[in-house]
This record gives structure tokens, C-alpha cells and sequence, in this order.
């Protein structure tokens, strides 16, 4: 039965204080409590009824309607009889957490409402229990045990006639092979699951992508150890849950069938613990890795736990592997303060004012081990490692609050390098990280290093995580050079690290370094004062965009293709397809507006850094 059914009925004599958007709510049970925190005792959807015993002050109102609202109840009936009129820091309390209120009267009692709850709930449940139950029956026979995500989904076609898919949160997709569902679409789908989690939304969420409507289920984790949900701040797992996409609006959905779909969560839930449990010996090969390298151990140990390490993260390697690093840090803004290294200023994020730190190593972990396996650079595999799972080849540790990940990366043989290493192809996307040069080879070119590239890293994920992160969260990565020993593993960790600051000092919610960035004058950049920055490009630039907007002659485009093309007149006047004269116009009206000359270096360098750092 839905919440609104409630109002409905005059026996009942309810009144509803607020919540009225979320009146379409299912109510799946009802509980009667005055505990301070009954937690242990709801599973989600009840209608709760308090007496409000538990309130002793104004300040109880809040941690009590928080519990209720993160354990998923569908709404709170306080009685009158009491107190007399529900008090108003327990309204504002439901307010805040989207949680509906109802004042049940003093001459109605519990039990009445009680009652009819159950007769409602009982009545439309029991045409389709049988139905239920058997499906549960055969999800459970044909789980994880027996094929794993893609036969609970087969099922869902098969029975329900449902299109449903398994996301990561950057949305890759995990399982749900059977059915058509485009990268971007799915990365759409993981956006808008992150923002309403960091919304506080109620499950399932529902949107239109293009015209089709979608409802997304979160799939928490369901491992021994976990914190109850009720005491678990949502940025500790946000950027890592899976979710149940399923191409359909779960609005008018019966009890049954939410029940139903909220069992297959809990399903794939243990699939995404199997899986978790798996990387635990790659987590714990690069934790001592790391600490070998942090430590300052000597070369022959660090090489040797590499080479316990080699094939278990490449099977079949049959030549030593480069190895590259990267870097991962997660912050969360203190109270809607800086997220801290160059960081934007947030407003404040789920915790709240004054919410508890968020420990940032395991989240940092979670995303960088999801990004490593993002098909924008992983695939099949080719060589030794062919026919691998991605996601066996990463293996990340955390110390403090950053993410390390030692990524393997096959050394092709020495005949197959090509003589000219510019022919060696850039690794942009779908580029697959097996193609490294021989040991001979230069690392420290983008044409001789195919491995992890900072930006490409990030391209397919960028938009969902920038969800999950919302206003108080910030997301920064740094990539070393590929190096092929253990003599050069501590100075790749410098240059991971030193690059992610590179990129920490960058605006934006989710930034990249490479190593490349670290030899160019780019690094420099970022570390210039904002006033500095403001003033240097506003002499050089303001006047040319004051006449762009009043002429609207192009001089800025003109200039950065000018610079682009090296200061030569034709390429830039083909590449602008402009006569040669009419761009020596333009040029001329550059250097007349600025006092400056384009034809000597210094100025030609001033505009050149004025356009990068505006």
C-alpha cells in the first residue's frame, strides 16, 4: 500500500505535517516504538508509530529521525496523547531528512492503525506470494554459485519481461552482456545513481535518459564487518557500490515486485563480495611492495617480491614486465570548507555541519582500483597476460589517506620494437597497456610509453565520479614513467605523487597529472598566486577581447593559431582559412592594441603562457 492511502482513510484520522512529495512511498509493514534507536529492529519500508517517550529534549529529535530515514522506513505517525502537539523541532527533524509525518489524534489508537496497516499489506501480498516466493527460490539456486550476476538478470527477462544491467559506479558494465546498453548511456545512468545518493534520495531512483525511463537500485555491500547503514556516513561508499539499472519506472511497481528487485540487489551484493575478497592477495602484494620501497629496502628484495608478484597479476608471463604507478587521493571538504590541496570550495556534503572525517585511503582505493579497469584503456589483453580478467592485473594498496597502484605492464621482445620509436603508436582510448618497448628503449616519451596515461584514464569516468563527489569532494591522480627494475620503483612513486599535486593544484572536481607534465614549463603554472595570474593575462588579454566583443574580429582565436602554428604565416592562414594579408591585418592589430611585437620571442612566450593560464 502506498502513504498516501493513509490519509485516505478517515478511520485513521491522520494529519500530515510534511513529506507530502513522498506520499507515493510503499508501505511494507508498521512497527510501534519509543526507543531512542530501534535500528536493530527495522529492515526498511515500515510505517513507524511513536509515542515520542524517547524525547526528552529538543536535540533528540534529530539523531532518532536520522536512523529512521537511513534504515529506509517510509514514514513516522506521532501520537498526541502525550505531548500533545507533535513538537516542531520534530517536524523541521522530517523535513531535513525528506522524512513523511503524520500526527495520529489522541483518541485514535496505535492499534487501530496498526491493524489496518497489516489487513492492507496482507491483502495485496498474498495474490502474488506464491509467485514470489518461487522466483526468490530459483534467484537463490542460480546466483552467484551458478553463473553469477548474468543468470539473476536472464532471469529478470525471462520472468518479468525487465532489461536490467549491473553498473560500477563509474559505469562499467559488470554484468548484463545480453543487452544493448551504450558506455555513454551507462556512465548517464552511474551520474545520476551518484547524485541522488548524495542527494539523499530514496531508492529506486528513477529518470529518463533520451526518452527511456530507467529505475536504479543501489547494491550495498553486504560483507561481514560492514557498519550498519544507519551509523555509516554515505561518502564511505558512494564512489564504490554497484548498482541494478533496470530499463523500466519502478513508480507504480507493486510491493511484490520492489521486493523482488530488492532480493536480486542482495544477490549481486554477494557477488560484489566474492569479488572483493579476490583482489585481497593483490591488495596485499602492493601493500608490501610499497612498504619494501617506502622503507628503503634494498633492490634484490624489492625485486624478488615483484617477481611473486608478476605472475600472479600477469599469468603465463614468461619475460620480466615494466611496472608503472600511479597515485590516487580523495578528499572531503571539512564543514563546505576547501577540500584542501588548490581545491574548490564545497558547500558542505551529506555529513553535514560538523560531520566526521571520512577516511580517504579506502575510499581512494575503491575508485582507483574501479578506474584502472575502465575500458578507455584495458581490453582482452595481448601476449602473456591474454585472456585475463582486467580487473586480476591491479593491484592497489592505501597508507594514510592516498592510493597506490602497482600496474604491470608486458615488456614486448627486443625484435619486435621497431627501430624508430616514433612509430611506436600513442596509447589514447582503447588502447591497451601490453604494447611497452623493450627494455632498451627510452620510457619517458609518449610514443615509447603505451602504458597509463593520465588523462585518457580519466575520460570515460570523469562525469560520474564528479556525481559522487558533489560539492564537498575532490578527486586527484598522478602517473609515473614505466620503469623495467626495482631500482626504479621509489623514484616512480615520487613522480606519481609529485604529479598528482601537479594536479591537485588544478581547478575541478576530478584532475590528472602524467609524468610527461613534469619536464614542461605546465608544472609551473599551477603555482602561480591567483592575483599574479589575474593581472599578467588581463594586461595582455583584456584589450584583445575588448575589441573581439565590440568588432567581433577573432583576435584571441587568431592569436592562439598564430602561436599554434609556430608563427607561420601560411600554415596558420590554411589552417584559419584566411587570406595571408587579411591574417597580417589581424596580427597587426594585435600588437598595435598591446604594445607588443610577434615577432620576437619574449612576446610570442608572454601570449603563449597569458593564453594557457587564463
Amino acid at each position: 500500500m502506498r502513504l498516501r492511502a493513509l490519509l485516505e482513510t478517515d478511520a485513521l484520522g491522520l494529519r500530515l505535517l510534511g513529506g507530502e512529495e513522498e506520499l507515493d512511498r510503499t508501505v511494507r509493514g508498521v512497527m510501534t516504538t519509543d526507543l531512542r534507536d530501534p535500528s536493530r529492529y527495522l529492515s526498511g519500508g515500515e510505517l513507524v508509530l511513536s509515542g515520542l517517550a524517547w524525547r526528552h529534549s529538543a536535540e533528540d529529535s534529530e539523531p532518532f529521525v536520522r536512523i529512521l530515514a537511513s534504515a529506509g522506513v517510509a514514514g513516522l505517525a506521532a501520537g498526541e496523547a502525550e505531548l500533545g502537539a507533535v513538537p516542531e523541532d520534530l517536524v523541521t527533524a522530517c523535513a531535513r531528512h525528506r522524512l513523511p509525518l503524520f500526527a495520529v489524534d489522541e483518541d485514535v489508537a496505535f492499534a487501530t492503525v496498526t491493524e489496518y496497516v497489516v489487513r492492507q499489506v496482507s491483502g495485496e501480498r498474498a495474490g502474488d506470494l506464491a509467485a514470489v516466493v518461487d522466483r526468490h527460490r530459483r534467484l537463490m539456486t542460480s546466483g552467484p554459485a551458478g553463473g553469477g550476476p548474468d543468470v539473476v538478470l536472464d532471469l529478470l527477462g525471462s520472468d518479468l519481461d525487465l532489461r536490467a544491467w549491473v553498473l560500477s559506479p563509474t559505469g562499467r558494465r559488470i554484468a548484463g552482456a545480453g543487452a544493448t546498453l551504450s558506455p555513454a548511456r551507462a556512465a548517464v545512468l552511474a551520474g545520476e545513481h551518484l547524485a541522488a545518493i548524495r542527494a539523499g534520495r530514496r531508492s529506486p531512483f528513477r529518470t529518463t535518459v533520451d526518452g527511456t525511463a530507467y529505475s536504479l537500485f543501489p547494491v550495498r555491500n553486504a560483507g561481514r564487518g560492514t557498519t550498519p547503514t544507519a551509523f555509516r556516513d554515505v561518502r564511505e561508499t558512494v564512489l564504490s557500490d554497484w548498482l541494478l539499472a533496470v530499463e523500466a519506472d519502478a513508480g507504480d511497481w507493486p510491493a511484490a515486485r520492489l521486493d523482488l528487485l530488492q532480493g536480486v540487489t542482495q544477490l549481486i551484493a554477494v557477488e560484489r563480495d566474492r569479488r572483493d575478497a579476490a583482489r585481497t592477495v593483490r591488495r596485499r602484494l602492493a601493500q608490501e611492495v610499497l612498504e619494501l620501497v617506502q622503507t628503503g629496502a634494498a633492490p634484490a628484495e624489492i625485486a624478488a617480491r615483484l617477481r611473486v608478484a608478476a605472475p600472479v597479476l600477469l599469468p603465463g608471463l614468461v619475460t620480466a614486465p615494466h611496472w608503472q604507478i600511479a597515485v590516487a587521493r580523495v578528499e572531503w571538504a571539512r564543514n563546505g570548507t576547501d577540500t584542501g590541496e588548490g581545491g574548490t570550495a564545497g558547500t558542505g556534503g551529506t555529513g553535514g555541519s560538523g560531520a566526521a572525517l571520512v577516511e580517504g585511503g579506502p575510499v581512494a582505493q575503491s575508485v582507483l582500483e574501479e578506474i584502472l579497469v575502465d575500458p578507455a584503456w584495458t581490453g582482452p589483453g595481448t601476449g602473456a597476460g591474454a585472456g585475463a580478467d582486467a580487473t586480476d592485473r591491479i593491484a592497489v594498496a592505501h597508507t594514510d589517506d592516498e592510493a597506490i597502484a602497482l600496474v604491470p605492464l608486458p615488456a614486448a621482445p627486443a625484435d619486435l620494437v621497431p627501430a624508430d620509436p616514433a612509430s611506436v603508436p600513442d596509447a589514447g582510448e582503447g588502447a591497451l597497456p601490453g604494447g611497452a618497448g623493450g627494455a632498451e628503449k627510452p620510457l619517458d616519451t609518449p610514443a615509447a610509453d603505451p602504458g597509463l596515461h593520465a588523462d585518457a584514464l580519466l575520460a570515460a569516468v570523469r562525469d560520474p565520479l564528479s556525481a559522487g563527489l558533489a560539492d564537498d569532494g575532490r578527486l586527484t591522480l598522478g602517473v609515473s614513467a614505466a620503469v623495467h627494475s626495482a631500482e626504479g620503483l621509489r623514484g616512480a612513486l615520487e613522480e606519481a605523487r609529485h604529479a598528482r599535486r601537479v594536479a591537485a593544484a588544478r581547478p575541478g572536481r576530478v584532475c590528472a597529472a602524467g609524468h610527461h607534465e613534469l619536464a614542461s614549463h605546465v608544472l609551473l603554472l599551477p603555482f602561480v598566486p591567483d592575483d599574479v595570474r589575474r593581472a599578467f593575462t588581463a594586461r595582455l588579454l583584456d584589450p584583445l577581447r575588448d575589441y573581439d566583443r565590440r568588432h567581433r574580429a577573432e583576435l584571441i582565436p587568431t592569436l592562439e593559431a598564430f602561436l599554434d602554428c609556430d608563427g607561420s604565416w601560411t600554415r596558420c592562414a590554411a589552417r584559419l582559412h584566411l587570406h595571408v594579408n587579411t591574417l597580417r591585418y589581424r596580427v597587426g592589430r594585435i600588437e598595435q592594441l598591446t604594445g607588443r611585437d610577434l615577432a620576437r620571442l619574449e612576446d610570442k612566450l608572454d601570449f603563449f603562457l597569458a593564453l594557457r593560464m587564463s
